[in-house]
């Protein structure tokens, strides 16, 4: 498939205006044909308004349908072949394995939003009977099911560029509850958002639907996604990026003359937590371990380890001697963008700067655009006086705080603002411990995992990737797993209606054999 840098307008493929811009090759730095146009406000108000147009049709289409076209989409994807992993290694620097795997999760998440559709589930259909006879009033017949809250704009994410992008999984989750999707790429893999659009849109026609259910809009800058995020058409919003662009488009949302949800996914460092008896039992081990996770894909994913725990002894030191050693072999890698790679080395220096603060080891040195992993440490005292080293380092670099005793551990984590993980390591012996601890990271933390690190985001049904802000924008809501198409539904409750004027889930004969709650009482 020939790349156009154009636009994708429901069923349109359009130039944009101003100068045609080109993605940069993160290992080089080199520019790679074709150019890029960016959205003019003309199309980016097409774009909203086609949604607009599509959304009653597209939201009741029946569930079979909806499930085959998200099926569809995942097919398209696969059917692009080497072209989508060859263009998305260039344009992000990622490996071939990283990429193909990710490729794996994109479609996965697909299939498993055309189960969720099939099922039903999600409607959450609740029926309570007329009780004409009730005293001292009767009760009216109440039926309720859940409805898409319209158009979605989604922002493809920098260090996802499959996964989180495009067809990711904000995406799934809003078209799969019956929202159409006004897709903005990330500006660093215009590329491989355009194949993944086309692909989209290909699925889109071939399932017979409103051409307004997808478009893709691409832009250099900033413009177009504010435009998009302000168009009073837009009724949602899914971000994945940095806490200074979530917020900023939960500020246009919230400015409207009718606010919209932002779901943003912005800022984390996922505190881990080494416990005694887990350090005396393997402490080198756990450190090996830890540098694993820590330099994958250049440490830019948002559950990276960021944050490590421990009281101060003779465990804790052969967990800084096995890190130490394990850093020392790891090579540098590619950033994602050179803006990435720029930010990171500025956070390593701001902790190099720092006189509380010591560097205990480093990955080796590498050429431009290569992050070179580091690992710090200091003290709880420093760390609770200073709130700048609370703050995210978008990379392979890591604080270690030595504490005095497990008080110490509990004042950090008190400190400590929303996170998305927070990591336990543990033996039998620490449980009691680890119990005292519990209540405070589920008031923290988005999910609590034992003797392993965030990296590595199942796609499930139990999965939950959120947390508090600043980690997410909206901590009651997750996007990753079955449970992130909640975020695009909202109820609607129907009284009296005639039996014929009732949507379908809410019939009598309940003729799509969807789960309903009768009378409160589950299969009723």
């Amino acid at each position: 498939m020939d790349l156009r840098g154009e636009n994708l307008i429901g069923s349109e493929t359009l130039p944009g205006g101003g100068e045609p811009w080109q993605a940069v090759e993160a290992a080089s730095g080199r520019s790679i044909a074709p150019g890029f146009t960016s959205a003019t406000p003309d199309q980016v108000e097409r774009a909203c308004a086609l949604a607009h147009e599509a959304l009653d049709a597209y939201r009741e289409t029946d569930l079979e349908t909806r499930a085959a076209f998200l099926e569809r989409v995942a097919d398209e994807i696969g059917a692009l072949g080497d072209a989508l992993i060859e263009r998305c290694m260039a344009e992000s620097g990622l490996p071939r394995p990283r990429l193909e795997g990710e490729r794996g999760r994109t479609v996965g998440q697909l299939r498993m939003f055309a189960a969720v559709v099939r099922d039903g589930g999600f409607l959450e259909a609740r029926v309570d009977p007329a009780l004409p006879e009730r005293k001292p009033l009767p009760r009216p017949d109440l039926r309720l099911r859940t409805i898409a809250v319209g158009p979605v704009a989604v922002f493809g994410a920098s260090n996802f560029p499959l996964a989180f992008s495009v067809a990711g999984g904000d995406t799934a989750s809003a078209l799969a509850a019956g929202c159409p999707v006004v897709a903005k790429a990330h500006p660093a893999h215009p590329g491989t958002s355009e194949l993944v659009g086309r692909a989209v849109a290909k699925a889109v026609a071939a399932s017979g639907l409103p051409a307004g259910v997808f478009s893709l809009l691409l832009d250099a800058g900033i413009e177009v996604g504010q435009a998009l995020v302000a168009d009073p058409r837009i009724a949602a919003v899914g971000f994945t990026g940095s806490r200074g662009g979530g917020t900023a488009l939960m500020k246009i949302a919230a400015e409207r003359s009718v606010p919209i949800p932002v779901y943003a996914e912005m800022s984390s460092i996922n505190p881990v937590v080494l416990f005694p008896a887990a350090l005396a039992a393997r402490g080198a081990e756990i450190g090996k371990a830890f540098v694993a996770a820590l330099t994958l894909g250049s440490g830019q994913f948002c559950t990276n380890p960021g944050l490590i725990l421990a009281v101060e002894g003779k465990g804790l030191d052969a967990f800084l001697a096995g890190a130490s050693e394990a850093l020392a072999g790891v090579a540098a890698q590619t950033m994602l963008t050179p803006g990435i790679h720029r930010a990171y080395c500025a956070g390593v220096a701001a902790l190099e700067g720092n006189s509380a603060v010591e560097t205990l080891a480093r990955g080796k040195a590498g050429g431009d655009n290569q992050g070179q992993p580091t690992l710090f440490a200091t003290t709880a005292g420093a760390f609770l006086s200073d709130p700048h080293l609370a703050e995210e380092v978008f990379g392979a670099a890591s604080l270690v705080v030595r504490c005095r005793d497990a008080g110490e551990i509990r004042a950090v984590l008190e400190r400590l603002e929303g996170q998305l993980t927070a990591a336990l390591h543990i033996d039998d012996g620490d449980h009691a411990a680890a119990r005292e601890l519990l209540p405070l990271l589920e008031r923290k933390v988005g999910r609590i995992l034992v003797n392993g690190f965030g990296t590595g985001v199942e796609v499930g049904h139990a999965m939950v990737h959120g947390g508090p802000y600043p980690a997410t924008s909206d901590g009651r809501t997750t996007s990753v797993g079955s449970l992130a198409i909640q975020r695009f539904l909202r109820p609607v409750c129907y009284q009296d209606l005639p039996d014929a004027l009732l949507p379908a889930a809410l019939r009598q004969d309940n003729p799509l054999g969807v789960p309903r709650r009768v009378d409160g009482k589950l299969g009723g």
